[in-house]
């Protein structure tokens, strides 16, 4: 109720507080060249943008942000609210004044070249990034569900996929398909909501919000708000938004698409941390065995041995407790559905976010892509770096993904701040989760178990506030022209 509320009043707030020209020409009217600038019904651009942003992180980042207790619940909906969704909405508008430019130019616009430089290069990497794990972790659901065809044939057949979603006009391919696709979502999101209270298991059977519940005892603060990034906010939303600004008809339809579409990923990210703090203390179909050392533990049959708890399980394998929720709650046959509908989430993540790095990477070479052949000229070396990169063990770069996935906020958010500020309006809507998201990054970096550093909570927090409040003081110096 309050993501929905927040979607008809906080909204509103937005659009007016940036002063939206509703009689702007869009630029699908004026760049029109029926490959990326290509008019579409609002309501496939609601699903495009929705399947965009809702990858892996509102399943798997609400499992594990549900493992620090029911305070998730909290920065799901605050956070959305108050930061994402206004991160989504504020961003596309940005980028439609200035013909759909792609986030790093807005950035550059408003922060400077250096800055703008730095979010292109951080967007590529992360576009990669994107591309090489929603092609293994689908591959590997799926391979769970049809174990007679190898993960390695599933990674050619979905890397295949992205190949020709990136270079085809986005009306053959993406603009077909997620329909499909969108009902296998919705399925998968409306059958755990309804099914969970019709559970065996009480719902939400803690409710101490102020209580950190993890089995590995990490601080709520800042790891919540960085394990948590889809659902609440994500850089990585703000890269997909300029690709359907430029396929968007009319401003007006701004707002239910972008901030409509965040608040819709809210409600998911929602279910899931609600399924699982109501599994959490749970696990059933398991015998308990003896182990190498002699001690009973749990295993499932056929799947070797596995933690005690729904919490543990999440810990050790989050697509496992994935299975065994859908499980749990639908049956064998509502999981099968449930499960491809959450296959679906990262690879229509995935193909889009290579879509989008030849865009950025087009925009940056100033190589035009109405041509087939131009548009080979970049996906070709793009798909050899997300081949190589997949056969090299990053999973030390991976322990920086959901930073830098944040960061990629921050920058966004106050790019958004400083253009309300030239433009004369209440800026502290952006600047207010701007600081906030900066203090957050700056102290997981310097004391997050992830990370190197490793600085004690206190000083980690307190070099976050004075990171936050220089960037204060240089906005409010800077922003004035």
């Amino acid at each position: 109720m309050a993501l929905v509320l927040g979607y008809l009043v906080y909204s509103r707030i937005a659009e007016r507080v940036y002063g939206v020209d509703f009689k702007m020409a869009m630029p699908c009217k004026t760049k029109a060249d029926g490959v990326d600038y290509v008019e579409m019904p609002t309501w496939k651009i609601f699903l495009i943008q929705l399947l965009n942003i809702a990858g892996l992180g509102p399943v798997f980042g609400a499992l594990a942000g549900c493992l620090f207790g029911p305070v998730a619940l909290l920065w799901i909906v605050l956070g959305c609210i108050l930061a994402g969704a206004l991160h989504d909405f504020l961003a596309a508008l940005m980028s439609a004044e200035k013909g759909g430019a792609n986030l790093p130019e807005l950035v550059q616009s408003h922060l400077g070249k250096g800055a703008g430089y730095v979010m292109r290069g951080l967007c590529v990497v992360l576009m990669l990034l994107v591309g090489v794990v929603f092609t293994s972790g689908p591959a590997g659901m799926l391979h769970a569900i049809v174990s007679n065809v190898s993960v390695t044939t599933w990674c050619v057949c979905i890397l295949l996929y992205y190949f020709l979603a990136t270079i085809l006009p986005i009306d053959v391919i993406i603009g077909r398909l997620y329909p499909i696709f969108g009902a296998l979502f919705i399925f998968m999101a409306v059958g755990l909501a309804v099914a969970l209270p019709f559970g065996e298991h009480e719902v939400l059977p803690i409710t101490d919000f102020c209580a950190n519940l993890h089995p590995q005892n990490l601080s709520v603060w800042p790891m919540i708000f960085v394990t948590i990034a889809c659902g609440a906010i994500s850089g990585f939303h703000a890269t997909q938004s300029p690709m359907m600004v430029r396929c968007l008809p009319d401003v007006r339809r701004a707002r239910p698409v972008f901030y409509g579409a965040m608040v819709a990923e809210g409600l998911v990210a929602l279910i899931w941390a609600t399924v699982g703090l109501t599994l959490r203390d749970t696990l059933t179909d398991y015998t308990m065995v003896s182990n190498a050392a002699g001690k009973l533990v749990p295993q499932l049959a056929g799947e070797g041995q596995i933690p005690a708890s729904f919490a543990q399980l999440t810990l050790s394998s989050p697509a496992t407790a994935v299975s065994h929720a859908c499980t749990a709650l639908l049956g064998k046959v509502g999981a099968a559905l449930a499960v491809l509908g959450v296959v679906v989430l990262p690879i229509t993540s995935g193909d889009t976010a290579m879509r989008c790095c030849r865009l950025m990477l087009a925009d940056a070479l100033r190589v035009e892509q109405k041509s087939w052949v131009r548009r080979l000229f970049i996906a070709v070396p793009l798909f050899a770096c997300v081949i190589f990169i997949s056969q090299v063990d990053f999973s030390i770069i991976w322990r920086y993904f959901g930073w830098a996935n944040q960061t990629l906020a921050c920058f966004t958010l106050w790019s958004i701040a400083v253009c309300l500020r030239r433009r004369a309006r209440l800026h502290w809507l952006a600047t207010v989760p701007a600081l906030f998201m900066t203090t957050v990054c700056t102290c997981f970096l310097l004391y997050a178990p992830e990370c190197i550093i490793g600085l004690p909570m206190q000083v980690a927090t307190l070099s976050g506030v004075g990171v936050s409040a220089l960037c204060l003081a240089i906005f409010l110096w800077r922003a004035r022209s």
